[in-house]
């Protein structure tokens, strides 16, 4: 049989399948240019139109009522004034929603970290980020880490005491349900007295009815400089292992708590939380870690 595989033939064939390569090619860069990447994809998932908030397209947030300076100034967290509130807009522009497309919501502390369904998207309250807490609700990533102090006044009983040996006797209070109170049994080894918030404890220092109310550090400052006559801080509490890591809180497994945790990343990393802790929270001069 006679080859037919000419010359001319030969040529054809290597040009068409060259043809066949560049077409496939093309194809093949036009496809992978059209599909999204793996951070456009999350990014999209995290859009106000995606994400399955209250309200498609508006971002409800909680505080309490009242709402505490240096937390929220004035109780008036629309405007943004405060650390939690200004954290709070930082995370909503991150989110991409517009200041008039976030509303707020009144909860009490207790009522926010019970098991259910909510009435809010997420809620700042303080929220230390606890293990017992997370089986009823969810946690962002932490936005501030807060160690404990002891408030009292000057001539109290524990005024000038500065080891935690010497404080061991100390009649100490702290609000329910908070990791205050906890941080009392581990570190003093005594039985604590629990207020049903803060300004009952402050009335019973007042009153002479406790020695020192343990809060966090920020809340020292303000109930020292504020709210307690002749108020002093008699120093920090070292860590117990869980030093107050705050958390924006959700209902439990909301379909939004990864993408706000991304937000909270964010503005750590870009330095915008820095900022915000650095403007609205006092430093912890003149508070000494107990020894």
């Amino acid at each position: 049989m006679k080859n037919v595989f000419t010359p001319r033939f030969g040529t054809a064939l290597i040009a068409a399948s060259a043809l066949l390569l560049t077409a496939c090619g093309s194809s093949a860069e036009t496809a992978a240019s059209a599909a999204p990447t793996t951070a456009e994809t999350a990014a999209s998932a995290c859009a106000p139109e995606s994400l399955q908030t209250l309200t498609s397209g508006k971002l409800a947030i909680a505080t309490g009522e009242p709402a505490y300076f240096p937390w929220v100034i004035d109780d008036a967290p629309e405007s943004g004034e405060g650390f939690e509130a200004a954290v709070a807009y930082a995370v909503a522009t991150q989110l991409g929603f517009a200041k008039e497309d976030v509303s707020w919501v009144r909860t009490t502390f207790d009522g926010a970290i019970t098991p259910g369904v909510k009435d809010f998207d997420f809620n700042l309250q303080q929220f230390s980020i606890t293990e017992e807490r997370k089986a009823a609700v969810d946690f962002s990533s932490a936005y501030y880490s807060a160690p404990q102090a002891i408030v009292s006044y000057a001539g109290s009983p524990i005024e000038g005491l500065t080891t935690i040996e010497e404080l061991k006797g100390a009649k100490l209070g702290a609000g329910v349900g908070t990791t205050s109170l906890d941080a009392i049994s581990a570190v003093f080894g005594s039985e604590p007295q629990a207020f049903n918030d803060n300004a009952a404890a402050v009335a019973a220092l007042k009153n002479g009815q406790i020695d020192g109310i343990v809060v966090d550090l920020p809340t020292a400052f303000y109930l020292s400089g504020v709210e307690v006559e002749g108020g002093i801080i008699v120093g920090q509490l070292p860590s117990t292992g869980d030093n107050g890591d705050f958390g924006l809180l959700l209902t439990k497994d909301s379909p939004i708590t990864s993408c706000v945790s991304q937000a909270v990343d964010a503005i750590r990393a870009s330095g915008e939380l820095d900022e915000i802790t650095a403007k609205w929270l006092s430093s912890d001069a003149g508070a000494p870690v107990l020894q």
